[in-house]
């Protein structure tokens, strides 16, 4: 049996993690509302500049050009806008996890602390019945290490493959941009005013 000394400190344990959970996802929240303050603030800037720069042009050609170079700039900022925004969320989700897998591993301590005073007071014939709950905790126990090795192995293959993602996306926006580069037509070779 838990003391009631022992009940005092696991709530607090409990309370003390629930604000610590609190914190991190109100620091995540800030973050994610500073960076969408960051880029709604350049997308006005941007927009302003780009109308300028769209008005400004002499005729129809230099438009289209003026155009297509836009595009590159904003893919570029749509890609580190979603970079950072994975960033948050992952540096937030990591937090949870953290917090996750140490009290997981306090509850672990305190099973095997309850288990072990059960065997030390289990009246004289429970022998096989006590061993039974053991293994069942130790099966729980390593039942919750592997789930915990999951999760990270997936955060970790998530990681890996928007990272990749993101730079195919960079690649690929570099290529389409070289590709779509206007080329410079051939000097046309002048007529001498003497030919004739």
């Amino acid at each position: 049996m838990l003391t009631p000394e022992q009940l005092a400190a696991a709530h607090k344990a409990n309370i003390d993690m629930l604000f610590g959970l609190t914190r991190k996802a109100f620091e995540g929240v800030e973050k994610l509302v500073e960076l969408n303050l960051q880029a709604t603030r350049a997308a006005l800037r941007d927009s302003a500049d780009q109308t300028q720069a769209l008005l400004s042009a002499k005729d129809a050609q230099e438009l289209l050009q003026r155009q297509a170079a836009l595009l590159q700039p904003l893919a570029e900022k749509a890609i580190a806008y979603s970079r950072q925004l994975y960033d948050i969320a992952a540096s937030t989700s990591s937090a949870f996890t953290e917090l996750a897998e140490h009290n997981a591993a306090d509850v672990q301590l305190k099973a095997q602390a309850v288990m072990d005073n059960i065997a030390k007071n289990a009246p004289a014939g429970t022998e096989a019945a006590v061993e039974a709950m053991r293994n069942a905790v130790n099966a729980a126990t390593s039942a919750m290490e592997t789930i915990q090795q999951a999760v990270r192995q997936a955060n970790e293959l998530a990681a890996q493959q928007f990272h990749q993602a993101a730079e195919q996306a960079q690649q690929h926006l570099h290529a389409n941009t070289t590709a779509a580069a206007p080329a410079k037509a051939p000097a046309r070779p002048r007529r001498s005013s003497s030919a004739g």
